[in-house]
């Protein structure tokens, strides 16, 4: 086995540190003093924003405070007590991070649930974290919430972030109180102004929570298909930061536009980065205002997952693609140029000479107006949950956009590794943070050990005794370190499918589903870092002619006919209906052939060989994709 550390930081990556050591040292001890920390370290007027429009809606540092202590209040008055599992249904906005953070200082934990998954999902999580309250973004989310809701479970509590007519609020079944947000804040503020120590009541029990206490159970995909909920203490979040905090250039005169799901953990640890260091944060209205929020927030970092750098880069293409004469020989030469320069610069080669002369004109005329349409300011960016492109990272570092890739998993709160911004080498994810530990298992598999690693996986012990054997997690991923001692991933072990937007999909399950109805064989799904899932299907061409009508030989000739299509489309679709947003088959090829173990594409027990069946179907594949 091999090991590894962080390398020992060189002058230039010494001088990308920040905050201080000394600042990053003086953490909170718990997630529950983070709004504490932020409101008396920066009490800025825009601490923490909203985008509407055109304009950005900001709340300040001692008004966030403010706004945590009253809902905390509220949630307490409602019954919400310490170690409470709370649900939290949401968008993104700053209300999540209130909501979080009120949850937290009261020693209770948070269950955040993506807006996407349906009502069978949502109700799964609420059943297994045993929810005794749920925070909901708006209607929408709360019917579906009434929906997933177990009959006579704990849950007895729900508060609705969106304001409607107060009738709305009365439609819950007996047992169950639905509470406005601006009620919720009325009740903590009307405590505080009729007890003198109400407001110390709060303080007490944020200073009361333990750095080993829960801090938040998140759902992520098992193997079996049922959701696994990885528990995470409050100092293994707070290890995390403490991490990430020094391998990243940040400064409180920092602008950041989010726009990830609060619910993933790689967005949560930067929204709680972006508070530890008083960076101005505001949140995207939605993912279709993304480009106008931008140019409103002009942001000087942000994080991402590849498939927004991909349509970025994209739409630089395809708007350059559609010029003619100067103007399009002009973008021709900057992207010849953005490509020679990331791949020259990066490992401190010198450029050609002809790219050195064209650099201050394609600077001037192409590489500003790229600058400009994401807001004119971005230092950079970091990418994260899914490998990204070489080819697009070596083109944005080109054009004078550095993106940084992580790597980690939600089971290590989730950062393992960062690319540091005066030492990038593309194709890998960075070093190991300093207070993370990589080894490399006998068999290629990453295992980590740190004070970010979980403390297991809820009602599972099973699965947390397998996935800690030997005091290593292990992240079912392959890798290698190059001589610098920078993480290269390599392969994957487990079967999930990583979307190119960070979505994780187990295809086992889906597949079964596939495979439950008469008329189909096989089912392989497809994605890894793709934007969609898509899946090969093995017909059951005996079954299929009967119901067709067909002789099979003419039905293995036409497999892909519309008649045939036709059948297997109505199929895909009744899968989807029950499936989250993100998981659902977008397209499908129909395969004229039977998987054999003579062929090599069955192991001994009938289980597909997964990249056997990729290698042989990549052609396929790659139509599904264009």
């Amino acid at each position: 086995m091999s090991a590894h550390r962080s390398p020992p930081p060189t002058p230039d990556a010494a001088t990308s540190t920040s905050p201080a050591d000394a600042d990053v040292l003086d953490l909170p001890r718990t997630v529950a003093e983070l709004p504490f920390f932020a409101a008396g370290r920066f009490p800025k007027p825009d601490l923490l924003g909203q985008c509407e429009g055109s304009e950005v809606r900001y709340t300040g540092g001692r008004e966030l405070l403010e706004l945590v202590r009253n809902l905390s209040l509220g949630l307490t008055a409602l019954g919400m007590t310490r170690g409470d599992r709370v649900a939290l249904l949401s968008e993104s906005r700053p209300e999540w991070l209130m909501a979080d953070f009120a949850i937290l200082t009261a020693g209770a934990v948070t269950t955040p649930i993506y807006t996407t998954l349906p009502a069978e999902q949502i109700g799964f999580i609420l059943r297994d974290s045993g929810a005794a309250v749920a925070i909901v973004s708006s209607p929408v989310q709360l019917e579906k919430l009434l929906v997933a809701a177990p009959v006579g479970g704990p849950l007895r509590t729900v508060i609705l972030i969106d304001p409607v007519a107060p009738d709305a609020l009365a439609l819950a079944p007996p047992g169950l109180q639905v509470v406005s947000w601006a009620d919720t804040l009325a009740l903590g503020h009307r405590r505080i102004r009729d007890g003198w120590g109400v407001a110390r009541e709060f303080h007490d029990a944020a200073r009361q929570v333990r750095s080993d206490d829960l801090a938040t159970i998140i759902y992520t995909s098992g193997t079996t298909g049922e959701p696994k909920g990885v528990m995470l203490t409050h100092g293994n979040l707070i290890a995390n930061l403490r991490g990430v905090l020094q391998m990243l250039d940040l400064s409180h005169d920092d602008v950041a536009l989010s726009f990830l799901p609060l619910c993933h953990a790689f967005e949560r640890i930067v929204a709680y980065v972006y508070l530890c260091t008083g960076i101005s944060v505001a949140f995207a209205e939605s993912l279709d205002t993304i480009s106008r929020d931008l140019l409103t927030v002009r942001p000087t970092v942000m994080s991402g997952v590849p498939r927004v750098f991909e349509k970025l880069y994209a739409r630089i293409l395809e708007r350059g693609s559609a010029t003619s004469g100067p103007r399009r020989w002009l973008f021709d030469l900057a992207i010849r140029v953005a490509r020679v320069r990331g791949e020259r610069l990066p490992e401190g080669r010198s450029t050609p000479l002809w790219a050195r002369v064209a650099s201050p004109l394609v600077q001037r005329v192409v590489f500003a107006k790229i600058h400009a349409g994401i807001g004119g300011r971005l230092r950079y960016a970091v990418s994260g949950s899914a490998p990204l492109a070489v080819r697009i990272a070596r083109f944005f570092y080109g054009i004078g956009l550095p993106i940084l890739e992580g790597y980690g998993l939600t089971e290590t709160s989730p950062v393992l590794c960062v690319m540091p911004l005066r030492e990038v080498r593309f194709g890998t994810v960075g070093p190991p943070l300093p207070n993370v530990e990589l080894r490399i298992a006998d068999d290629g598999e990453i295992l980590a050990r740190g004070p970010n690693v979980m403390a297991g996986y809820h009602n599972r012990p099973e699965a947390t005794a397998e996935a800690l054997a030997g005091g290593w997690f292990h992240t079912g991923d392959i890798g290698e370190f190059d001589a610098r001692g920078f993480l290269r991933i390599t392969d994957r072990k487990k079967d999930v499918l990583v979307t190119s937007g960070g979505k994780k999909i187990t295809p086992q399950p889906i597949e079964q589903r596939l495979r439950a109805h008469t008329l189909v064989a096989e089912a392989i799904m497809v994605g890894d870092r793709r934007h969609f899932p898509a899946v090969l299907i093995v017909p059951e061409f005996s079954r299929l002619a009967a119901h067709l009508a067909l002789d099979e030989a003419t039905l293995r000739a036409t497999v892909n006919s519309l008649q045939v299509r036709s059948v297997f489309d109505a199929i895909v679709q009744a899968v989807n209906d029950n499936l989250a947003q993100f998981e659902r088959i977008k397209k499908f090829a129909l395969l004229s052939e039977e998987l054999t173990m003579a062929d090599g594409a069955l192991t001994p027990t009938l289980k597909v060989k997964r990249r056997v069946v990729e290698d042989r179907y990549r052609d396929v594949i790659e139509m599904l994709y264009r």
